[in-house]
């Protein structure tokens, strides 16, 4: 499955950003739409209901096309814009039933962990520093990847939105504020060796009750 099947949609209101993510996810052979803001995000993806404004979204050349023929795979969106915040068009989006399964990338140039815990939270899959680098890009093709493996395999279970948080966004969220405040591996380290050592100790008592019937 080659990375020219996948569509990314770009949010960012600084057009240097736009090309600069456009020109990154096309080296990397992706389909790429950019909008200006979240409404004309909305827009793009249909979920925006028609309004009375005449004038039609501004995205890059082939978007109409796009709009009905291509689906979207991945959706990258940067989190200070003017009117929608990236955080209120990845809200948007999640409370969607048609697009909630779309993975949804928050970049920003201010490294806030609040800021991150409540995007992540909120569903988003990573949390991105600009610049976007190529590097970054990379890191992002696993996501792209399950929306095509979701395409495939429809899940007939129902996940609610606790035990989705509970079961995928916590340990994101961890991950990525370790990235962000610095090296918390030790504990997690001490830890894991805390538990094997405790764990011989546990069999002994089952161990003697066994001797005694």
């Amino acid at each position: 499955m080659g990375l020219s099947e996948f569509h990314v949609l770009a949010v960012d209101d600084s057009l240097i950003d736009r090309k600069l993510i456009e020109r990154l996810f096309k080296i990397s052979s992706c389909q790429v739409t950019s909008v200006d803001s979240g409404s004309k995000a909305l827009e793009f993806l249909g979920l925006q209901e028609h309004n009375q404004n005449p004038n039609p979204p501004c995205v890059s050349p082939n978007a109409k096309q796009n709009l009905q023929q291509v689906e979207v795979n991945l959706i990258i969106t940067d989190y200070c814009m003017p009117g929608m915040t990236g955080y209120d068009l990845l809200k948007k989006i999640k409370e969607s039933s048609s697009l909630k399964n779309i993975p949804v990338v928050i970049m920003s140039s201010e490294n806030i962990p609040s800021r991150i815990s409540r995007c992540l939270e909120e569903g988003a899959e990573d949390f991105i520093f600009k610049p976007v680098s190529l590097a970054d890009v990379n890191k992002l093709k696993p996501h792209m990847m399950k929306t095509k493996c979701k395409s495939f395999h429809k899940p007939q279970k129902i996940v609610t939105k606790e035990n989705q948080e509970s079961q995928e966004i916590e340990p994101k969220t961890e991950q990525i504020l370790q990235q962000s405040q610095g090296n918390n591996n030790n504990n997690n380290k001490r830890k894991s060796k805390d538990q094997q050592g405790l764990s011989p100790e546990r069999t002994r008592p089952r161990y003697n009750y066994n001797m005694i019937l």
